[in-house]
């Protein structure tokens, strides 16, 4: 089992930045991949940046490239989500998930943290 906890979230006004923060605990060495997604009100769940453990490699929703930076900290077993240049739309509550062991299919999810970002 992998238990996520998520941090970080807050309002900020559009232009500004925030870091979230998911604390993973469990079996997270077998974890093929980890990521962000995000939900708004009245839409669907959208995967906002994945990163692949192993490698490391990343990838980004088209409309937050070059603005939002995953990474991860293996040491300290948390993964992160820079958001640079936040604007209205990505407000949203967010949430830190994981890949089940030897998948690459998302199965462990964290409470969300809400992100607000004010015209």
């Amino acid at each position: 089992q992998v238990q996520l906890v998520e941090s970080g979230g807050g309002s900020v006004q559009a232009g500004g930045s925030l870091r979230l923060s998911c604390a993973a605990s469990g079996y997270t060495y077998s974890t093929y991949c980890m990521g962000w997604f995000r939900q708004a009100p009245g839409k669907e769940r959208e995967r906002v940046a994945t990163i692949y453990t192993g490698a490391g490699l990343t990838s980004y929703a088209d409309s937050v490239k070059g603005r939002f930076t995953i990474s991860q900290d293996n040491a300290k077993n948390t993964l992160y989500l820079q958001m640079n240049s936040l604007k209205p739309e990505d407000t949203a509550m967010y949430y830190c998930s994981a890949c089940g062991t030897g998948t690459y299919k998302f199965i462990y999810w964290g409470q969300g943290t809400q992100v607000t970002v004010s015209s």
